[in-house]
């Protein structure tokens, strides 16, 4: 129970930690092109995870759960860069349930 009450609360805290629009920050990053070759997105979004540590870093070296999810998942099936707001990303209990896979 008080793990995932931990879980929670971090994951509110981290919401309200950003200030500013994602949507808008990856906008203001020279539009689509920023992300997608040619400005669209790719069939299996390898060039976009590439695009997302050029700018963000290797999941393997970033902090927090990051280095645990390297290799295999992409960045877009936890975060949401169109979305406008961080509490739109997906959080931990949407594939963990009491720290398993689901």
């Amino acid at each position: 129970m008080f793990k995932k009450l931990l879980v929670m609360v971090f994951g509110v805290a981290m919401a309200f930690s950003v200030s500013a629009d994602l949507s808008e920050m990856h906008a203001e990053m020279e539009g689509c092109e920023a992300c997608h070759a040619e400005g669209e997105p790719s069939d299996d979004g390898a060039y976009e995870v590439e695009q997302c540590a050029a700018c963000h870093g290797e999941l393997a070296d970033m902090e927090g759960v990051h280095p645990a999810h390297d290799g295999l998942m992409e960045c877009t099936d936890c975060h949401m860069p169109h979305e406008h707001e961080a509490a739109a990303d997906v959080t931990c209990d949407e594939c963990h349930d009491d720290g398993r896979t689901k």
